[in-house]
């Protein structure tokens, strides 16, 4: 009978101490918590090995209290969700910039293996999208956008544009192959000066022929527009081409051409659009 009381006292011991344990640990994490996710935490008292097991608890009972039930489960929640929350916004950053990257290494290879009509097919992108923000900002799509203007800005875009382009950069290329500030001045000077008015003038030659335009209300839009275009050019593109021709690769500088002529395309095709001058 006396080993058997001892037998029950020790386990009675070691149960007892168990619960403080257990209860130390459970008021850690509580006030752990407690203190990130309260402006004003309150700190319980700490747990002594004098203390009754029945005052721990009815302490734990008088701090839960203060706090709505809601409380403890949301806490519980987002310390489960928050890994996964962070996990699945890493995963869709990985994948967007995963598909931006086989995007970028697509076009490469194909203006590797496809350079004109890769080119072409870019410079038609983008003179569309110039033509409907020039008549976007100029308010003419009040009764719907002129599809027809946009098509042959398309058209201008790919079938002039992108190949002369290619073909004007790798000309320009073999002629001033340095890439030395006095070579790149001198590309520039070439562009603005033989490129720049020749495609220029057969921009609006072409278009007003489009649009119905004779042989003399062709030439007197171009002594009306053609000037002030290209005097409208010379403040604009020299920044442009000097970037160009000084920093970018030779593949990539119909691109990045195309690319700062969106902004120039939408103030091309503002002229464009303006009235047929008077033949006389």
């Amino acid at each position: 009978m006396a080993a058997a009381n001892a037998a029950n006292t020790a386990a009675a011991a070691l149960t007892k101490n168990g619960l403080l344990k257990t209860h130390h640990r459970r008021h850690l994490l509580h006030s752990f918590w407690m203190r990130i996710c309260t402006k004003h935490s309150l700190s319980d008292p700490p747990i002594t090995a004098s203390k009754n097991i029945g005052d721990h608890l009815a302490e734990q009972s008088k701090w839960r209290s203060i706090f709505p039930s809601s409380f403890f489960r949301r806490t519980k929640q987002f310390e489960f969700s928050a890994p996964s929350l962070i996990t699945s916004t890493f995963s869709f950053r990985k994948s967007s910039s995963s598909r931006k990257s086989r995007f970028v290494a697509w076009y490469l290879g194909m203006l590797q293996t496809r350079p004109v009509s890769t080119k072409s097919i870019t410079s038609a992108f983008i003179y569309t999208a110039a033509d409907l923000s020039s008549q976007t900002i100029m308010g003419e799509n009040s009764e719907g956008y002129d599809l027809v203007r946009t098509l042959r800005m398309a058209g201008y875009g790919l079938l002039i544009i992108g190949p002369s382009l290619h073909y004007w950069f790798n000309f320009v290329s073999r002629v001033f192959p340095k890439r030395d500030i006095l070579s790149t001045f001198k590309k520039m000077a070439l562009g603005q000066t033989v490129y720049g008015p020749t495609v220029t003038a057969i921009f609006f030659s072409v278009n007003a022929a489009l649009q119905g335009e004779n042989g003399y209300e062709i030439v007197a839009r171009l002594k009306r527009d053609l000037i002030p275009t290209l005097i409208s050019g010379v403040m604009y593109w020299p920044l442009c081409d000097f970037i160009t021709f000084k920093f970018i690769p030779l593949h990539l500088q119909p691109l990045v051409s195309n690319s700062f002529s969106y902004l120039w395309t939408v103030y091309l095709t503002y002229m464009a659009s303006l009235e047929k001058a008077s033949a006389s």
